[in-house]
């Protein structure tokens, strides 16, 4: 599950900006990628998981699934330190200790055992609870392509509050903060607007770890809404246990791909048997398919209730159009999009602020 900001600056959302325009702010910057989304240049992955489902006619950014890790902390730390108390260190005094007193132990191993995994299991499972029912009142962002609109849902009152995609603002933050631990880099993404009527500031972030990840976050959004993608598949992480037809949520099928591809590894002796074997080990201790067979309920469950969130109207917003009634790009996002492109060529090494600042000065768009 991806993590909303916390400690960055943001933007002003008072101020115009337009993709390429730089805000200096104490200890970073703000970079800003719209509104007018121009493409970056970056490959449009969604590393951090920020984008939840998609489909034809619209893509969710932000809410999140819960993952399969999740269960396998719980189920492999719980049973894990059952059989260390039960087995472990059972052995341990036999090797260490006269038979006699090996035996006189093994009572308080067996119930520290018992009663600890007991405990462990259930403090582990209110922290994942309580994880899960944040995600049950998160409300993604809507990025409908068909339409070239956004719709952001008031959590409070469940509003609708349509964007139009061209006017929709767009950053990405780097700053630099100072904590227990020294100075730390951050880096994060967001999109925002100022709702129309009130002036309430609508914007949803993500940490992220890198700047070139957080722009990567932003362009497969982009990407999307000019069909240049059109799948979860051509937005994740190439190394995830994941296969092309898979559902957006993590399951028992994560499961059985990781097994695949450790099969494959050490086929091809990119691992070696005494790691193959304690991989193995760790997913018999977790309950092999298991903790799958969990996140997988809790997806469907929770698939469920955010959908309940909505109001009817996003769902018929939602609906797919006929191909003669999506909505087309405006002229001056064309001819940006196309210098941009010219640009980039003639000047691949050149930072994306400079390539924007240049179009919108060969295009003679104003601010």
């Amino acid at each position: 599950m991806t993590k909303k900001c916390k400690g960055l600056p943001g933007p002003d959302p008072a101020q115009p900006h337009r993709a390429g325009d730089i805000q200096v702010v104490p200890g970073g910057r703000i970079t800003y990628l719209a509104p007018l989304p121009l493409s970056t240049g970056q490959p449009p992955l969604d590393m951090s998981k920020a984008v939840s489902e998609l489909n034809d006619a619209w893509l969710d950014f932000g809410g999140g699934w819960p993952n399969v890790f999740g269960w396998q902390m719980i189920t492999a730390g719980c049973l894990g330190f059952v059989l260390l108390c039960l087995i472990g260190f059972p052995l341990i005094s036999l090797a260490l200790l006269p038979l006699d007193m090996a035996k006189s132990v093994y009572g308080g191993f067996f119930w520290s055992g018992i009663i600890g995994g007991v405990a462990g299991l259930l403090l582990m499972y209110i922290g994942h609870y309580m994880g899960i029912q944040d995600l049950k009142r998160s409300i993604p962002v809507r990025f409908n392509r068909q339409r070239r609109e956004v719709c952001f849902t008031l959590t409070d009152t469940q509003e609708a509050v349509y964007v139009p995609w061209e006017s929709l603002m767009a950053w990405v933050v780097e700053a630099r903060g100072v904590t227990q631990y020294g100075v730390q880099q951050q880096y994060g993404m967001g999109v925002g607007y100022a709702h129309p009527e009130t002036g309430k500031w609508l914007k949803l972030e993500f940490m992220s770890a890198g700047l070139p990840l957080a722009i990567s976050n932003w362009e497969a959004i982009r990407a999307y809404m000019d069909y240049e993608v059109h799948s979860l598949h051509e937005l994740q992480d190439p190394h995830l246990p994941r296969g092309k037809d898979d559902p957006p949520w993590e399951g028992v099928h994560t499961l059985r791909n990781a097994r695949r591809r450790m099969r494959e590894r050490r086929a091809n002796g990119e691992v070696g048997p005494i790691f193959a074997f304690f991989w193995y080990a760790y997913h018999v201790i977790e309950l092999w398919n298991l903790p799958g067979y969990l996140t997988e309920w809790e997806a469907k469950r929770l698939m469920k209730s955010r959908s309940k969130l909505r109001p009817a109207e996003v769902e018929e917003w939602s609906k797919p159009l006929p191909k003669e009634q999506w909505a087309k790009p405006s002229e001056e996002l064309v001819r940006l999009s196309a210098e941009v492109r010219r640009l980039r060529a003639e000047n691949p090494l050149s930072p994306i602020e400079e390539i924007f600042s240049e179009a919108y000065r060969r295009q003679g768009v104003e601010a």
